[in-house]
């Protein structure tokens, strides 16, 4: 009886000492009220009326979003080496040819690198246009080719996925492959170059020291979101060596926490003609300050690896941010960005992608571009196709081939030469 009394007064104690559950809100009249910050006011209260004033408002917000949300990711490129490993000139039944270059990341022999796989139409005149996206499971995930060299970095364990004390079987290849409708995009006339998000930092909360920053910088304050969107950089490193590819029309598309990961290196390198990002919610496309679906604090909770310390400061005060995630999809303006949503997706918060971008669009109608054309909500599968586009779809938190038609429609419309 004694030792049960302890028990149960040992269970109240820890109960008492845990955190609420966090119950996430998904009714649209207690999402609170909101104030925007502006993103053409510069820091100082002026207003930002000319181009050449918005490079001036552009620098400011982006060293708003590395001091509190991102962390500052370093300015300078690493002394990177390309090397060729594979080549397949027949791959999807000769539809494409495969290469597999190993990136070396510093002029360390031994040191980090990531593994970038391109697939360029065999059918082209000249060079072709690409999509730059990572994965989630690795290279040979993306398609079942059993000629696509097995990943070796460590993995969330998925047995049903095949991925065993954190390290990719067999049974691992393909299981992405409805993510990546390559044969499609590859008749469409565009390149493909895909790379593994763990090369540059594990998906963990102590994934820091195998990853990418602690060899580039002693800053502790980027994080693995920062770490994934200078590695989609140094993939355009390569583009841009590559005599196939034309580097001035790469796409680069993220889903989730890659979409994260590709508005901030879409905002900081404009290399990037296209900025694309699916489904990427709280802290990437989503407004912040909206209380609908996952919350900073959630996210931080969730996900402490992600971004920098400070942004953690602003769990329960989001709206004492400088910044909300409308002004990084800003930070791709004049360029052409695509947001897409799914209905299900609640967690993600739709409205509050749409509500971003659209918040975004002075900043473009200030460049001579037309922004969000939709100023309500389209309907499911009524996709917008101006200068910054919108869908959302059917269904739940996924990359789907119905996305996949509208990026690339979207891409014939501003990529394509004429």
């Amino acid at each position: 009886m004694k030792t049960l009394f302890l028990g149960l007064l040992l269970g109240a104690f820890v109960c008492a000492q845990s955190p609420a559950p966090f119950v996430p809100n998904y009714d649209e009249a207690k999402v609170g009220t909101y104030t925007l910050p502006d993103p053409l006011t510069m820091n100082d209260g002026s207003k930002v009326t000319t181009a050449q004033q918005w490079r001036k408002r552009r620098a400011e917000l982006l060293q708003l979003f590395a001091e509190n949300v991102y962390g500052r990711t370093p300015t300078t490129k690493s002394k990177l080496r390309f090397e060729e490993k594979l080549r397949d000139a027949n791959a999807l039944n000769g539809l494409a040819t495969r290469r597999e270059i190993t990136v070396h990341l510093t002029a360390k022999a031994d040191g980090p690198k990531m593994n970038l796989m391109l697939y360029v139409p065999n059918k082209r005149t000249g060079r072709v246009p690409a999509f730059l996206a990572m994965n989630y499971g690795g290279n040979h995930a993306v398609h079942a080719d059993p000629k696509i060299t097995m990943a070796t970095a460590w993995m969330r364990d998925n047995k049903d996925n095949g991925i065993v004390n954190h390290r990719a079987t067999e049974k691992s290849r393909g299981v992405e492959a409805r993510r990546w409708p390559i044969e499609m995009i590859v008749q469409r006339g565009y390149g493909v170059a895909t790379f593994y998000y763990g090369d540059l930092f594990p998906d963990h909360n102590d994934g820091r020291p195998n990853s990418i920053i602690p060899h580039l910088t002693k800053d502790e304050d980027w994080n693995a979101i920062g770490a994934w969107a200078w590695g989609f950089s140094r993939a355009l490193d390569y583009l841009e060596r590559d005599k196939d590819i034309d580097a001035k029309r790469v796409a680069v598309m993220g889903h989730s926490r890659h979409g994260k990961a590709a508005l901030w290196a879409g905002a900081q390198d404009e290399r990037f003609a296209i900025v694309i990002s699916n489904d990427s919610g709280e802290s990437g496309a989503a407004l912040a300050r909206r209380n609908f679906g996952e919350t900073v604090w959630r996210i931080n909770t969730s996900f402490p690896h992600w971004f920098n310390a400070k942004y953690k400061t602003y769990n329960d005060r989001v709206n004492e941010l400088p910044v909300d995630q409308h002004e990084i999809l800003a930070l791709i303006a004049p360029r052409p960005l695509y947001v897409a949503s799914a209905v299900e997706d609640q967690w993600a918060d739709p409205r509050g992608e749409f509500l971003s971008a659209l918040a975004a669009s002075p900043v473009y109608k200030l460049l001579g571009k037309d922004g969000l054309s939709a100023m309500q909500m389209p309907g499911i599968h009524q996709p917008v196709f101006s200068t910054i586009g919108y869908h959302i779809r059917a269904g739940i938190h996924d990359v789907t081939n119905y996305d996949w038609e509208q990026f690339l429609n979207f891409a014939d419309r501003h990529l394509r030469q004429t």
